[in-house]
């Protein structure tokens, strides 16, 4: 990779420079044939790998030359969003479950440079011959150790044997507390430890609120209420508690979405693009979102529920204060529940104002469009056509994304009723395309 090459990608990615963690990985990478890369949630760790992994590509060999796995879905799906914004000029494909197989095979009949997926897609399409990882040169272990707690090494174990030319490894980490099975063949590593800085995350200030007579669900509404707008993570133990909050806050005039692995893989996509896109401010979830999410920082995580073990509520505290941001950790309190033994001291209480004023709502509203990138479809496109043919200005349009058969873009409330009735009978790009509100 030319270092304009790298420039380009950064550029591309609004990063002005590297962090210490990214740099060490960087000059690693290329020079040892193991390495291990060791960092907190929200390091930065996806980037570490992706520029030295573009730096070992060539654009003139046919192929797949590297393949990613990654544990979810959701994970596999960010990757190939920052290698995209990367801009490298290199095909991309990524497989996983809940995605079309007819889809997949089509993709990798023109075999990408970079393949993502989870083990299980990965090694469905081995055993149906739908791709050829014998070229395959890098290899990286994303989060390998929730891939491990998942119970994925059966199939991570066949995946490798498959690939007959490779010659390095490289696995990702956001804890040092792991052994590295001899399947993954990490012969003498190059070590880089990041993981000292994970309990003192700049920029993060923790703070708690008592739950009175422990009713949680009135500490969190008015806490909220004290927040106001802002893009919030909502942390729960267990699925049905993500459900009830969400009904219960409704009840109480606040909207918000709910996010958990039980839910339908579209429907986990679309609240995912709601909350990116500012159309939903408060997303509560299950520990599925604590990692691997391709979502902006937010300001606030909240912790309704405290997670049983250190590690999950450090990964949780990692979604706020990334990259030197600055965010706040929550913790909603009950005088009768046991206080976790990881919490050494307990972070500063915050006496909530009784009056309640509800958060403003969202100016956003997403749109769902019935085309994506299969049809043709770019984001310019779902541009000049609201724009010609609704009239919407630029401050209309909030972020779009363009997946395989469907697009979402937000629009302003206050223009959508305007823009749907303008858009009805319209052709775009020569077709005709449903276009209503999502949800």
């Amino acid at each position: 990779m030319q270092v304009n090459q790298q420039q380009t990608a950064l550029d591309s990615l609004g990063i002005n420079a590297l962090n210490d963690m990214q740099q060490a990985a960087l000059a690693a990478i290329p020079e040892h044939n193991n390495t291990i890369i060791l960092a907190p949630t929200g390091s930065g760790k996806t980037l570490a790998f992706l520029l030295p992994v573009l730096q070992l590509m060539d654009a003139d060999t046919p192929g797949v030359q590297c393949l990613i796995l990654s544990p979810t879905r959701e994970l596999a799906i960010q990757i190939e969003r920052v290698w995209q914004k990367m801009q490298t000029g290199l095909k991309v494909n990524t497989c996983y479950g809940g995605h079309l197989m007819q889809t997949e095979i089509q993709n990798l009949s023109q075999p990408p440079a970079l393949l993502i997926g989870t083990p299980g897609r990965i090694q469905e399409h081995i055993t149906r011959g739908s791709v050829d990882l014998s070229k395959v040169l890098t290899l990286v272990l994303d989060e390998f150790d929730k891939s491990l707690s998942m119970g994925f090494q059966e199939q991570m174990a066949d995946i490798l044997k498959s690939l007959t030319g490779l010659k390095k490894r490289i696995l990702v980490s956001a804890t040092n507390k792991l052994d590295i099975p001899d399947f993954t063949g990490m012969s003498n590593p190059k070590t880089l430890d990041f993981t000292a800085t994970e309990n003192t995350t700049e920029g993060l200030t923790v703070k708690s609120v008592m739950a009175v007579n422990g009713n949680k669900l009135d500490a969190l509404f008015h806490l909220l209420c004290f927040l106001g707008a802002e893009s919030t993570l909502i942390f729960c133990n267990f699925r049905e508690s993500t459900t009830q909050v969400v009904a219960m806050l409704k009840e109480k005039g606040i909207e918000s979405a709910a996010y958990h692995g039980g839910m339908e893989q579209l429907d986990r996509e679309k609240a995912l693009v709601r909350f990116r896109n500012g159309s939903t401010q408060f997303l509560v979830t299950s520990d599925l979102a604590a990692r691997g999410l391709d979502i902006p920082a937010v300001k606030n995580v909240i912790h309704y529920e405290t997670p049983q073990k250190h590690t999950d509520y450090l990964h949780r505290n990692g979604r706020t204060a990334r990259m030197h941001a600055e965010g706040v950790a929550w913790l909603i309190l009950s005088p009768e529940e046991p206080i976790r033994t990881y919490l050494t001291e307990m972070p500063e209480q915050l006496r909530i104002p009784k009056d309640a004023v509800l958060p403003e709502p969202s100016p956003w509203t997403t749109l769902y469009i019935s085309g994506g990138k299969k049809d043709k479809l770019s984001k310019m496109d779902i541009v000049g056509f609201f724009s010609k043919k609704g009239n919407l200005g630029k401050d209309d349009l909030g972020l779009i994304e363009v997946m395989d058969f469907m697009s979402f873009a937000a629009v302003k409330k206050d223009k959508v009723h305007h823009l749907l009735a303008a858009v009805q009978m319209e052709k775009m790009k020569g077709k005709k395309y449903k276009i209503v509100v999502d949800g």
